[in-house]
């Protein structure tokens, strides 16, 4: 479990909690500001605009991500006050991606720009690398055409016939699959470990 990294590596423990919490806050406030764009004022209505995490993650799942290492997130929204429709719905689906990759563009070019990668503190080489990996890894995550995720509200405007399976079992299936599957974690690690590489110059700051 999770947890039991705070005994063995406080520090990465805390670590990895301080920055799901902030990319994820970050992650719906995108939606309630994407879907307040769109004509939409149940995000400010309902009080989560804001940067409060309990807010925008409840308690249960900020005590999960503790234990577990899992977190999530939710922003109520009416897309039935939507200015564009189908088009306003795939914007505000996917204006939390987008929040992620461009939170990892930024943890990235921080770390690239740092003028000493190994020092110690909040702004450390690897604080910064794992930021960029967990944003990276969110942003991929959860674009995936799976319900509930938001690949899968962008996928069903696209492709109508799709929308039954969001009120089916068939996304809690496959997100246990997934989550029983170490090859998939894996993949996603090697790809924002390329990513992230790549653009230092194939160099890694963390040994």
């Amino acid at each position: 479990m999770f947890i039991q990294t705070l005994i063995t590596e406080p520090i990465y423990f805390c670590r990895i909690v301080v920055i799901v919490i902030f990319s994820i806050t970050l992650h719906e406030l995108a939606h309630g500001l994407a879907a307040m764009s769109q004509g939409d004022n149940t995000p400010q209505q309902t009080g989560h605009l804001t940067l409060n995490p309990v807010v925008h993650m409840g308690k249960e799942s900020i005590i999960f991500l503790c234990l577990m290492g899992i977190a999530w997130g939710q922003m109520p929204v009416n897309p039935s006050k939507f200015r564009s429709g189908k088009l306003g719905n795939i914007l505000v689906s996917v204006a939390g991606p987008l929040s992620n990759l461009a939170l990892g563009i930024l943890f990235i070019m921080m770390l690239k720009f740092i003028s000493n990668p190994s020092l110690s503190g909040l702004l450390s080489g690897e604080f910064l690398y794992i930021a960029a990996r967990i944003n990276l890894t969110l942003f991929l995550f959860n674009l995936l055409p799976i319900p509930p995720l938001d690949g899968f509200r962008v996928f069903s405007e696209i492709f109508p016939q799709l929308k039954p399976l969001q009120y089916s079992q068939f996304g809690i299936f496959a997100m246990m699959l997934l989550f029983i599957i170490p090859e998939f974690g894996m993949g996603l690690s090697a790809i924002t470990n390329l990513v992230i590489e790549s653009a230092l110059g194939g160099e890694s700051p963390v040994s």
